[in-house]
């Protein structure tokens, strides 16, 4: 039995972060100089724990859920796919600025891994969760490298360097290595590994908030449309045309699109600005992006399901 979930309460606690952030920035002592010292530790220590812990907690079944594997990864490649052509399409490309695209085009396919957990919890119990503990596993090294590429590409550092620097990358490998070893997080270091997770989505929703610049996303409208319509409306459509050819069953066929309908994740502003690119405009696109789960999410599950 699928329980009923109410998306605007699941969300609100990550939407309520992203503004305590942006007004603990602009309206106390604690300005730009110590959120600049936030996003280091999200990125390079608290982010990545999260990552690694979130694909080893789960084995990964790979035989019993091939179905649900293909169409996991096909429906992201899809989205990669979208997301980097916006800037060819006849009648985008004169709006849109290459280097802003390079920076924010992980959002039109990242999602946020928390609240993708949560959800699926929520919809189908144990089951639903090693479900998506799989589509997760899976599906994260192509979309971090998916959103590391086209910021190498731009700046000309280099695709295969900037993987190996990326710390992101590096957990994620590390932990799918892991996850297929058979290797589990010992109990004795899960507590605290969990409250390194816990501390990792705050931290990164609060720099989030304080990075945010509303006059970036102004001056950026048609690229911000496209990218959150990819996200929440194309993305979707397509995880159900894929349900539908995989023939997935009802609990997989929720998971897929639960899972295609997710905000996109709050890392991608952190990741943006340590590579130098526009951090305001992306955490932007995410609080966008975190309010329109709501409406993906009843899209996604209320309607196509």
């Amino acid at each position: 039995m699928l329980a009923p979930v109410n998306y605007a309460q699941l969300l609100f606690p990550d939407f309520s972060l992203i503004l305590c952030g942006y007004l603990l920035c602009r309206y106390t002592p604690l300005d730009r100089n110590l959120w600049d010292q936030v996003d280091g530790l999200v990125y390079y220590f608290l982010f990545p724990v999260l990552l690694f812990h979130s694909i080893v907690r789960n084995p990964l079944d790979l035989a019993a859920t091939s179905g649900l594997i293909g169409a996991g990864l096909l429906m992201g490649m899809t989205g990669i796919a979208l997301s980097y052509c916006l800037p060819y399409l006849p009648l985008l490309r004169r709006y849109i600025d290459a280097r802003e695209h390079a920076g924010a085009a992980q959002v039109a396919f990242r999602f946020n891994s928390f609240i993708a957990l949560a959800l699926a919890e929520r919809l189908a119990g144990s089951q639903g969760l090693a479900l998506i503990a799989v589509l997760i596993g899976v599906s994260v090294p192509l979309y971090n490298a998916a959103a590391v590429f086209p910021m190498a590409r731009h700046g000309n550092t280099g695709f295969g360097r900037a993987l190996l620097r990326n710390p992101l990358i590096i957990a994620t490998v590390l932990g799918l290595a892991a996850n297929l070893a058979g290797l589990r997080i010992p109990d004795l270091l899960e507590p605290g590994v969990t409250r390194i997770g816990g501390a990792s989505l705050a931290l990164g929703l609060l720099a989030a908030g304080a990075g945010m610049q509303f006059g970036s996303l102004g001056q950026a409208k048609v690229l911000a449309v496209a990218l959150l319509s990819i996200r929440h409306f194309w993305v979707p459509l397509v995880g159900w045309g894929l349900a539908r050819l995989f023939r997935l069953d009802p609990v997989q066929t929720t998971v897929l699109l639960a899972f295609s309908a997710l905000p996109t994740a709050a890392s991608a502003y952190v990741l943006a600005a340590r590579m130098g690119y526009n951090g305001g405009y992306v955490a932007g696109l995410v609080s966008l992006s975190t309010l329109l789960g709501v409406v993906s999410l009843t899209f996604a599950l209320g309607t196509l399901r």
